[in-house]
């Protein structure tokens, strides 16, 4: 199934509009798996069938443009869909964004991207807060290319690594950017403890 797949792929010219599009949808969709699609071409990278560098920015490119598509929806009608569609414990995540966006400003935009959900209730955030569009667009320029360029050198470094059998590579860059974020996730659990207690 695996080869299967990367020779689809690889062997087609449109890969890149598809890295494209697919970052982009992320946001609006977030069950759509961009990162790990991402990271399988950085592995198809790795064994000279794509080009490293165009990964990395029709990756970023699509990031960026999904999160500005996300900042002018939230910036129009973000009120009336987060009424509609997050709630319960999605509408928590909403929530969260609202007060980490007063409270610690684009950064977050960044971090966001590395937590499943949390670009799509940021971006959404952003706009529905009316973040000045420059100042999200900074940090959203720089959040797509961290992101892009970690995906994809993930794939990259795990092709190198098995280089007889590019799948294991693309399991142990997968399993790594698990890990990331499920670092980032227990970080996120422990520190929202903290500020429990002290209250």
């Amino acid at each position: 199934m695996f080869e299967s797949l990367t020779e689809f792929v690889s062997g087609s010219p449109w890969t890149y509009a598809f890295l494209f599009a697919i970052s982009a949808l992320d946001v609006i969709v977030p069950l759509v798996p961009s990162e790990t699609s991402v990271i399988l071409a950085g592995v198809l990278a790795s064994t000279g069938d794509l080009e490293l560098v165009f990964v990395i920015l029709f990756a970023a490119a699509g990031a960026i443009v999904g999160d500005n598509t996300a900042y002018w929806i939230g910036r129009t009608v973000g009120h009336r869909l987060v009424d509609r569609w997050f709630k319960g414990e999605r509408r928590k995540q909403v929530d969260w964004a609202h007060r980490q966006v007063e409270e610690r400003g684009g950064y977050l935009i960044v971090i966001g991207r590395f937590i499943p959900g949390g670009r799509t209730a940021v971006t959404l955030s952003c706009g529905m807060l009316e973040m000045p569009w420059r100042r999200f667009l900074a940090f959203d320029v720089a959040a797509g290319i961290v992101w892009g360029t970690y995906a994809a050198m993930l794939g990259y470094a795990g092709g190198h690594t098995f280089e007889e059998n590019p799948f294991y590579g693309f399991l142990l860059a997968f399993a790594i950017a698990l890990a990331v974020t499920g670092i980032v996730e227990l970080y996120r659990w422990l520190r929202r403890r903290r500020v429990v207690a002290e209250s």
